[in-house]
């Protein structure tokens, strides 16, 4: 079942107001996933539910912009597609972070950018002249997330100039 991007925004809103954070690690812990890090060769991270225990298992050596986007991604599969992953028995390598092939992946990486992104910062950062790639800086970001996050607020009614991202960029 796939979910309109609306759902995605407002399941990130709400548990940035409940928590009152929009550090992955600390969401992570007030929702209960366990985080364990794994020495994966390619893959960033995978969300697993296991015994009724909800995992995220990620690359141990990203750096620490790139773990709270792969962590925030791998949260927003927990909040929007556990009963999937409960099914399927997780997520599988193959289609992680492919928002070209698959909607329940550019989801969690809309997720991710508004958790990470708050709209108030991006709007700021934009009035003040800077580019995606500026922004990105700025916020701790990466520039694909904040384009994202950008053409999102396009479809919510801002005209901005459309920006260019990759659907695979944490692939």
């Amino acid at each position: 079942m796939h979910i309109s991007a609306n759902e995605a925004i407002v399941k990130a809103n709400k548990l940035v107001k409940k928590y009152g954070t929009r550090n992955a690690d600390r969401l992570a812990d007030e929702l209960g996933v366990i985080v364990k890090p794994l020495n994966f060769t390619k893959q960033k991270g995978v969300y697993k539910v296991i015994e009724r225990n909800r995992f995220v298992f990620i690359k141990s050596d990203l750096d620490p912009v790139m773990h709270n986007i792969v962590l925030l991604h791998e949260l927003g599969h927990d909040s929007l597609h556990r009963h999937q992953a409960i099914s399927t028995g997780g997520f599988h390598e193959f289609n992680i972070f492919d928002m070209q092939n698959n909607r329940m992946e550019y989801e969690a990486n809309l997720f991710a950018a508004q958790v990470s992104l708050s709209d108030d910062k991006i709007l700021e950062y934009i009035e003040r002249g800077y580019d995606v790639a500026q922004i990105a800086s700025a916020m701790y970001s990466d520039i694909n997330l904040v384009a994202l996050k950008v053409s999102e607020l396009n479809n919510r009614g801002y005209r901005f100039r459309q920006q260019n991202y990759s659907g695979d960029f944490l692939i």
